[in-house]
């Protein structure tokens, strides 16, 4: 079963498995076997490449849940619109 969405993380930030091998220091094998779903990483694997793609650690797993729909809310402040929190619809 998948439950890390790795192979899009790294799509969309445009990094290699050979950059996030070196960037985690683990062997291109090792990220390969992670973007397959052949293996999932320790926890401590998981945040070094989290912090190296800098994403939050949840970006790199796949929703179980269906997504909920949120508004954001602004305030004006100084004639700028400044996001200060969300609405769950």
């Amino acid at each position: 079963m998948q439950l890390l969405r790795l192979k899009e993380v790294l799509k969309e930030k445009g990094v290699t498995g050979k950059d996030l091998s070196e960037g985690v220091e683990v062997t291109t094998a090792s990220i390969s076997n992670i973007v397959n779903g052949n293996h999932f990483p320790k926890p401590e694997l998981l945040k070094k490449i989290a912090d190296f793609l800098n994403v939050d650690i949840r970006e790199l797993f796949i929703p179980t849940k269906e997504e909920t729909v949120t508004e954001t809310i602004y305030v004006n402040r100084n004639g700028n619109y400044e996001p200060i929190g969300e609405l769950i619809k």
